[in-house]
């Protein structure tokens, strides 16, 4: 029995019907992660002992009956920037490098209610500031399919950690695409909730009115199996929304017939690679043909996304981190006087990208440049959401890619900050306007780098967005066995299961854009 290629759902399952245990589970994942984590470098802090303890004690209760849950007894990661009791919390950064917590975040109880076991801390983009997780004081995390290349960030350890094996699936958090672009990435599946939905209680603060936990995972159905545990009501949390029904695996049915999905010509404009447009339009088509409705639509202010949200999260984060001084907790630098000790903390504690979003953030909310960014930036944010609102009257759902490209290589958008900031331009929206998105696996490009489809819903739209993205992942899974192995998954990915030329002949380009209307003609 190859444990390591089993879902976490199936996983558990298999643990409740006396298959495998707990241990050997996380045995499975401990022998995973000798090997690779040497060269990818997932985690910040692994904690052996204390997790196969917990398997034992898990696995006595999944015996007793007392766990029968879809989680229980399967290994999970946790992003650092997760509050986890007893265990170094550090964000990615020298000034928590000595950090542990006395409590938990609210998502990590739950897991643990539900008898997950945590493996450990994964790497992260210093205070989640990032899009590659090269800004991590703890070095750098490398892409499972390609060494060479980052996983994206900031949830790149927790993206990279599910795809080579090195845990069944992962928390992360969702600032302005730092779950859903290296799930991209990697080749796994990552989805932001609907803002509210996830208790931010022990999440490490970047950009409050942002910021937002979700799961990294291995397909759809444990994807919605790890959303339906970690959302809930909590109160310690003024930001958490009280929602009646959250059983997201109810949602795991093949069917988007109706279902109307909105093609943002914006979207699919300059500076997008070629081939991930291609392999996202033929998973739209693959949408299409289980009777999905396509339609193309102009998504207005998408060119201002970048500035405003850049302005209101490093506000945000300027605020934020205002609390790491060397005082309470944390790295303190040796230095006469109170003035000094401060100045030479936080000089040596944080990094170069923290510094540069700290500085921007306190410009924008200083006297003079208030109204003129950081206000402005509001008003417009509040224009994007309205854009969105306008969109999701007509289509039940926005696809479109999640990054411009596949994984780059290591050192190329550390060299240039503001590309990187441009790499963001598809997952950034969704945050400024609060709203759920998933990101899934599509295809590969010719070097065999994963190309990630995004799903835009409205709020709390969740269902919806699982039930469009498990009928996806199926139909490729049906064109894939049906190809008996002739195909990668990636090129699987392109058919619509039955006629795979029908595709091909069927797809009408719009003249600016070549982006497919469902009537083969433009919209």
């Amino acid at each position: 029995m190859d444990l390591l290629s089993m879902t976490a759902v199936e996983l558990s399952q298999a643990i409740r019907e006396g298959r495998t245990t707990a241990p050997e589970a996380l045995a499975a994942v401990f022998a995973q992660i000798e090997a690779k984590e040497e060269t990818l470098h997932c985690y910040i802090t692994i904690e052996k002992e204390k997790a196969m303890q917990r398997a034992q004690e898990v696995q006595a209760k999944i015996e007793a009956g007392e766990l029968i849950g879809p989680l229980a007894g399967v290994p999970v990661a946790i992003k650092d920037n997760l509050c986890t009791e007893g265990t170094l919390t550090t964000c990615g950064s020298r000034i928590l490098e000595n950090f542990v917590p006395t409590f938990s975040a609210e998502a990590v109880e739950l897991l643990k209610n539900a008898g997950a076991v945590i493996i450990g801390k994964t790497n992260m983009d210093e205070f989640a500031m990032g899009s590659t997780t090269e800004t991590s004081y703890f070095g750098v995390t490398r892409n499972p399919a390609d060494p060479a290349r980052v996983p994206g960030g900031s949830s790149g350890g927790s993206a990279a950690a599910v795809a080579a094996g090195e845990c069944f699936f992962a928390l992360g958090s969702d600032t302005g695409g730092s779950i859903r672009q290296p799930a991209g990435y990697c080749g796994v599946v990552g989805m932001k909730p609907t803002y509210g939905t996830v208790s931010r209680y022990g999440l490490v603060a970047y950009g409050s009115s942002l910021d937002q936990i979700g799961p990294l995972t291995k397909d759809v159905a444990d994807c919605a199996a790890v959303l339906s545990v970690i959302a809930s009501h909590d109160e310690k949390d003024s930001t958490s929304m009280k929602r009646e029904d959250t059983d997201f695996t109810s949602a795991l049915v093949r069917d988007v017939k109706g279902l109307k999905i909105g093609i943002p010509r914006d979207y699919f404009s300059e500076g997008l690679d070629s081939q991930v447009k291609e392999a996202v339009l033929k998973a739209a088509k693959v949408l299409e043909a289980n009777g999905a409705v396509l339609e193309e639509f102009d998504l207005s202010l998408v060119d201002y996304a970048i500035p405003t949200y850049y302005t209101i999260a490093a506000a945000e984060a300027s605020s934020n981190l205002e609390r790491f001084d060397g005082i309470k907790y944390g790295y303190r630098a040796d230095a006469e006087g109170l003035h000094q000790m401060y100045k030479k903390t936080r000089s040596q504690g944080f990094g170069e990208e923290v510094k540069r979003r700290i500085m921007l953030g306190s410009f924008v909310l200083s006297s003079g440049y208030y109204d003129a960014y950081y206000l402005k930036a509001l008003k417009v944010k509040a224009m994007i959401k309205k854009a969105f609102d306008d969109a999701f009257v007509r289509y039940d759902l926005i696809l479109g890619p999640v990054s411009p490209t596949t994984a780059p290589r290591l050192g190329e958008s550390l060299s240039d900050p503001l590309k990187m900031y441009l790499g963001d331009i598809y997952t950034i929206s969704v945050n400024l306007a609060g709203l759920p998105a998933i990101s899934l696996p599509c295809g590969r490009d010719d070097q065999g780098l994963p190309i990630g489809l995004q799903l835009i819903g409205d709020c709390f739209s969740e269902k919806t967005l699982i039930r469009a993205a498990y009928t996806c992942e199926q139909a490729v899974k049906s064109a894939g066995e049906a190809d008996a192995g002739q195909n990668t998954p990636g090129e699987s990915a392109v058919k619509d299961g039955e006629n795979p030329q029908t595709v091909k002949d069927e797809t009408v380009a719009d003249s600016k854009t070549g982006v497919m209307t469902s009537a083969g003609k433009e919209a």
